[in-house]
């Protein structure tokens, strides 16, 4: 049977939240995953393997520097690297340097990603109409706020409450706890009453059992696949509970090639695919479709979806599929020891940071005349080893002791959208199923440049103030767009289908039964990790599209 009701391109954390809400919702849904099957503890090979267990561990082979050089820019390492692309197979184009860190499989990017989730507010919504950049989103954090709540309670995100108006409080679980390191930090920052605030991170990893769920380990190896489902992804979360619904028909190894469209009913009508493995086509055919299979990885099926009616990719007439493409950027970090709490320890491997929100910006009294927007730490407080050197039973035995404490913190900063920061097909170049390649032209600006400075200027700031000495800082050179595996842009929403591509419920302008809730529908990138916002827009776009539906306005 190729039809279906629903039809989603993509099963990682926005894939599988969309085939989650379609099926709870009774459509008959198909969700096609380019990559393999991965089930849910069974495909976890490393998950509980001991270091010794490892040829190289914590080392890049020779063997990983060959098959996978791009994706051990990243986090991809020995005891995860089947989660990552084979970059030989899957070549792109960098007009300018972006590393593309990605994994083909069932899951997605939901198995390995960082699990920080942070809402948004009017600060980022409203951030592009203050200041005359790009465009308007078409939204506000009323309209998100409810979804960010129903999708809180799912997930299971532990956090605490903190009453900061421009990191607005969630639904959580109750927070990990700031070892003593970190608290010192913290107070320092409020007794001195810095104009900045540590708290713990907001982490999709669950501190008490949650929906069938967990809870984490503080084994801190999420990135192998966690057979507890100590923390979320679609393989432990959203596709389980799809499929137990009875309305999900998962198909992984199918490359979607492109939309098909019907200039008749002005609709898309299905999708035509290639099978990874056998190389043959087949076509789906659906009411609704749905595009979550990443920023890159939609855009590529929309320019690749061309037709009399859309002769530069499907719902291009703004002209505006494949630019504004984002990134945050980071790379800029500091350290520094301190002498004391000589009779204190840390528990476990805990599997989150620290969090300073932003704090430049936010008034006039914050205000940055070197750049627009800002930024925002994580990090955490940790005891080592002594680092001393000697040889024999005696060094030994003194390694045995725990040296001083130490904090680290990085900043992640927010990329403005810029049009000509793009993603084009390149059709001379092609992939091993004859799929067009990407072009990528992509850089960070004079704005984020200037922001660099800022950063490391207050990363070292704030250990100062907390006391701590041998303070280093640096500003990796070397961090390109696409390293911290945020993209964003290239098919935005806005009010205007002259200047952008998805209105207010991410649905296309121009084919208005197509969906896209994955990075590709940012309007600008704040600062914030996005992944939770992703989903709070899944859920919201699938509850529209549902209802929509059944007034047959689709």
């Amino acid at each position: 049977m190729n039809n279906y009701d629903a039809i989603v391109v993509g099963s990682g954390i926005s894939g599988g939240w969309s085939a989650m809400e379609l099926t709870k919702k009774g459509l008959k849904t198909l969700l096609l995953e380019r990559g393999r099957q991965v089930e849910h503890v069974k495909d976890y090979p490393t998950a509980s393997k001991a270091p010794w267990e490892f040829n190289h561990p914590g080392m890049q082979s020779k063997a990983l520097k060959e098959k996978q050089p791009i994706q051990i820019k990243g986090f991809c390492n020995e005891a995860n690297s089947h989660f990552y692309v084979d970059d030989n197979e899957h070549p792109y184009n960098q007009v300018k340097p972006f590393d593309w860190i990605r994994g083909y499989h069932v899951g997605g990017r939901s198995l390995m990603w960082g699990r920080q989730c942070y809402r948004w507010s009017d600060l980022d919504f409203e951030a592009n109409a203050k200041e005359g950049i790009a465009i308007d989103w078409p939204i506000r954090y009323k309209d998100i706020a409810p979804w960010y709540s129903y999708v809180e309670r799912f997930v299971g995100i532990s956090g605490s409450k903190e009453g900061i108006p421009h990191l607005p409080d969630g639904d959580f679980l109750p927070p990990m706890e700031m070892n003593c390191m970190e608290q010192h930090v913290s107070r320092s920052l409020k007794e001195k009453k810095a104009d900045r605030q540590m708290i713990i991170g907001r982490v999709a990893n669950l501190t008490r059992g949650w929906n069938g769920r967990g809870p984490c380990q503080f084994r801190n190896m999420c990135d192998r696949g966690c057979p507890f489902g100590g923390y979320f992804s679609s393989n432990s979360a959203t596709i389980p509970v799809a499929m137990n619904t009875g309305n999900l028909t998962l198909r992984p190894n199918s490359i979607v090639m492109e939309v098909i469209y019907d200039k008749e009913t002005k609709r898309a009508k299905g999708v035509r695919i290639v099978d990874a493995e056998t190389m043959k086509t087949e076509e789906y055919f659906a009411k609704i479709i749905f595009l979550n299979a990443s920023t890159l990885g939609t855009t590529s099926i929309l320019l690749n979806s061309v037709s009399d009616a859309f002769p530069n990719g499907l719902g291009n007439s703004s002209d505006q599929v494949g630019r504004n493409l984002m990134d945050h950027h980071y790379r800029v970090g500091a350290s520094g020891t301190y002498e004391g709490f000589s009779d204190k320890y840390f528990y476990g491997r805990r599997a989150n940071g620290i969090y300073v929100p932003r704090f430049r910006n936010l008034n006039e009294q914050t205000k940055s005349k070197d750049f627009l927007r800002g930024y925002g730490f994580q990090g955490g407080g940790n005891r080592g080893r002594q680092n001393i050197e000697g040889i024999g039973a005696d060094f030994k035995e003194q390694m045995t002791e725990p040296g001083l404490w130490s904090m680290w913190i990085g900043a992640w900063g927010e990329h403005l959208p810029y049009a000509d920061n793009t993603v084009k097909l390149n059709k001379e170049k092609k992939d091993k199923w004859g799929l067009p390649t990407l072009d990528i032209n992509c850089d960070f600006r004079e704005n984020e440049l200037n922001m660099r400075k800022d950063m490391r200027q207050s990363l070292e700031e704030t250990l100062t103030i907390a006391g701590l000495k041998n303070i280093s800082s640096y500003d990796d050179p070397t961090a390109a767009p696409g390293l911290c595996i945020h993209e964003m842009g290239t098919a935005r929403m806005g009010k205007d289908p002259k200047t952008s591509v998805l209105n207010r419920w991410n649905q296309m302008h121009d084919v208005k039964n197509v969906f896209i809730t994955d990075g590709a529908c940012m309007t600008s990138s704040a600062n914030q990790n996005p992944s939770v916002t992703y989903m709070a827009l899944t859920a919201r776009a699938v509850d529209y599209a549902v209802n929509e539906l059944k007034k047959m306005n689709l």
